[in-house]
């Protein structure tokens, strides 16, 4: 290849020397952005890095740590936010099955009289279809009565009035008004009358 003139050389070497200042503007623009000043040795200079960068690593595991504890504390809320609409749920409907219940004695009471003219059966069977009704919408919320007759007596679901005969067992041996369960959780109590007898062991 054939040498330059020396008046190209000198152009070319001016050049070369009106570049350096941007390079050193642009490496000083990166410091900035850094927020360094990095040391004119490369290996100090290194060294800083590096304990820059774990600084930033440091910094971003705290801000993650800090997300995810945030993120824990949203499920959380969200988890309570469920419960307590579930419960208010359960609530409203405890309460609005038990103001049927006294409907519900009214058509059992009802259904004891004995009809004496064909209207009265009539009178009679529509009001025990309408219970029937009743309580089969009732069921699907979970009501669900009380086993009581011929049952051991348990003071969780009956409540005794009368006590016939001596003994430690005792039977439920009549019902004089029908306990209710919603759920696993007792409305109220079948009224009962118990029988008492000798346990045989």
């Amino acid at each position: 290849m054939a040498d330059r003139p020396p008046s190209e050389n000198a152009a070319h070497t001016a050049d070369e020397g009106a570049l350096e200042p941007e390079v050193l503007e642009v490496v000083e623009l990166e410091q900035e952005d850094l927020g360094l000043e990095l040391p004119d040795d490369p290996e100090a200079a290194i060294s800083m890095l590096v304990d820059e960068v774990e600084a930033l690593r440091q910094e971003r595991d705290s801000y993650l740590a800090d997300l995810q504890r945030v993120a824990a504390d949203y499920d959380n809320f969200r988890k309570r936010i469920q419960r307590d609409k579930t419960e208010l749920i359960a609530q409203a409907t405890r309460r609005v099955v038990e103001s049927m219940l006294p409907t519900l004695d009214a058509f059992d009471a009802a259904a004891t009289h004995q009809p004496q003219t064909e209207g009265e059966e009539q009178l009679l069977a529509g009001l025990l279809s309408t219970r029937q009704q009743l309580m089969e919408v009732l069921s699907r919320e979970g009501l669900e009565p009380v086993d009581a007759v011929g049952e051991a007596f348990d003071p969780n679901l009956h409540e005794a009035i009368s006590v016939a005969g001596e003994g430690d067992h005792q039977i439920v041996h009549s019902e004089i008004r029908k306990g209710y369960k919603l759920g696993d959780r007792v409305l109220r109590p079948a009224l009962v009358a118990l029988s008492a007898e000798v346990s045989r062991e």
